[in-house]
């Protein structure tokens, strides 16, 4: 009996060496990523910061951002492989100061993995060379301006992304728009010394004129202005039909208001762009409001729809913003790309190759998002984008869209 009972335990020594050997272990990784890696412990979780404006006259559109990735983040049950996501932030003011400032705090933090902003372009060109010089990946919601995405631009730096559409579409959207469904023939363009504005009317200039359309008069006023009368009466000796000005708050909305009163101008159709697509432009302008369009994204489908449902169930208050869709894809990008390179070890350790994950991103195909299926390139535009025209009324948001027509419920 003794003899049997250790012949059992000797075998069950042997099998439990056995399973020890051909079992789970760790095996020490070596990082040979040419930027670096990032070691996340089995219990830290993945760090994803964002860089919007959350504050001030243009709070609108990063808020509107954030709540977008929030809702992304809760659709990913709060982890990417197992690891809680920390979502935290700063702002960056819709400026190139405060993009530089949040800039600087952000790439401080060795544990971000990726960057989800900038919200406003200015606020891109201060902070992306620090983000990029840290390593990050960064993926913006509703930078538009061509520079960032150019490769011969001193302003575009590597790691840097975007599913906001480049703004050479929308300035030629815009210029459809204004001389084949309005047939304006006149118009005249004003922008507030950002290269964003500057850019985008110059887009909109250019198409505008090759359709035969004429300009009138290529003005620009500055931030922090309040008084627009001798800009205005300048642009009225050239009697335009239209004055598109894509420019943000306050400045925008003291130009709808003033447009009114100018001798001249009282009848000119008065037009922006994504900037002003908030509802802060309604409460600001106020009864002159009326009328007033904004060239902006379209997005529409079921997906959509329900994003929106879930937007108001978690905000109580329906979208305030245009890119909220375009933050959700862009969380959503940037997870499928971490999910991709991230190495895992058994013991729920994670590495992730900065210059892999850039890879990752940029070799991004055929994503099904909510704002279309998206195909990122080396340069970083991800955006499938289709622009809208949309229209405001006095007390109502958001504005209705009044074009393509083909897209109009």
């Amino acid at each position: 009996m003794f003899k049997r009972l250790s012949i059992v335990i000797t075998a069950v020594a042997i099998l439990g060496m056995l399973l020890t050997a051909c079992g789970p272990k760790t095996v020490a990784y070596t990082c040979t990523d040419t930027i670096g890696c990032v070691k996340i412990g089995p219990t830290d979780p993945i760090h994803i910061a964002y860089l919007l404006v959350v504050a001030g006259p243009n709070s609108a559109l990063g808020t509107d951002s954030r709540n977008g990735i929030e809702i992304a983040i809760d659709d990913a049950g709060g982890k990417i492989l197992s690891h809680t996501i920390k979502f935290d932030g700063e702002d960056g003011g819709c400026s190139a100061d405060g993009g530089q400032a949040a800039g600087t705090k952000l790439a401080a933090d060795p544990t971000i993995i990726a960057v989800m902003g900038t919200s406003c372009s200015s606020e891109a060109r201060a902070a992306e060379p620090l983000l990029s010089a840290a390593g990050f990946v960064t993926i913006s919601s509703s930078n538009t301006a061509p520079d960032l995405t150019d490769p011969t631009s001193p302003n575009h730096y590597a790691g840097y992304f975007r599913t906001a559409h480049n703004d050479k579409i929308q300035g030629a959207a815009a210029a459809d728009f204004a001389y084949n469904f309005l047939h304006i023939t006149k118009a005249a363009t004003i922008h507030d010394g950002s290269l964003y504005a500057d850019k985008l009317q110059g887009v909109f200039a250019d198409n505008f004129k090759a359709l035969g359309g004429t300009i009138t008069l290529q003005t620009s006023v500055t931030v922090g202005q309040t008084d627009m009368s001798s800009v205005l009466a300048s642009i009225a000796t050239g009697s335009p039909e239209l004055i598109y000005f894509p420019i943000f708050l306050p400045e925008g909305a003291f130009l709808i208001q003033q447009a009114k009163t100018t001798p001249g101008l009282e009848n000119t159709k008065l037009m922006g762009a994504d900037g002003l697509y908030s509802p802060d432009v309604m409460n600001t302008a106020g009864a002159a409001v009326e009328g007033f369009m904004v060239s902006s994204p379209l997005v529409q489908g079921a997906a959509y729809d329900a994003f929106v449902a879930k937007y108001v169930a978690k905000f109580g208050v329906q979208p305030i913003n245009i890119f909220h869709a375009h933050a959700y894809d862009g969380f959503n990008i940037v997870k499928a790309a971490i999910e991709k390179v991230a190495v895992q070890q058994a013991d729920g350790t994670l590495y992730i190759p900065r210059q892999a994950l850039r890879d990752a991103m940029a070799a991004t195909k055929d994503f099904q998002g909510l704002t279309g299926v998206l195909t990122c390139n080396a340069s970083g535009d991800c955006a499938n984008p289709i622009i809208g025209v949309y229209e405001y009324h006095t007390g109502v948001y958001p504005p209705t869209l009044i074009w393509p027509e083909k897209y109009i419920k």
